[in-house]
């Protein structure tokens, strides 16, 4: 049980502290970004009662989307690169749509 133990802070020293910078940094703001989109989404859908998909979702997918593109870049993670790039596709898509419909209601 030691042995476990001892592997675990190892391990977890290594990933926290050992290599713990500056893209690191930028790695939890990106998630951070990331995240709050789930929490806008959240909190517009309670207040309707309803699903709902407010334009800060957008906003936020796309500002936590190329931060996490950038560090998944520089980690060289082909699944994360892929993962991030395809995804922000979707975002300026919809915010196209959103901007298009907005002007289209306007006039």
């Amino acid at each position: 049980m030691t042995d476990i133990f001892e592997m675990l802070t190892t391990y977890f020293y290594d990933v926290f502290v050992s290599n713990f910078d500056g893209w690191v940094v930028l790695g939890f703001v990106a998630q951070g970004l990331f995240t709050m989109r789930f929490v806008v989404q959240w909190i517009a859908s309670e207040r309707a009662r309803k699903s709902v998909i407010p334009v800060a979702f957008w906003f936020f997918s796309i500002g936590g989307g190329i931060l996490l593109l950038i560090y998944a870049l520089y980690r060289r993670d082909p699944v994360f690169i892929a993962g991030q790039a395809l995804g922000l596709i979707v975002y300026f898509r919809n915010v196209y749509f959103i901007i298009l419909n907005g002007r289209q209601s306007s006039t």
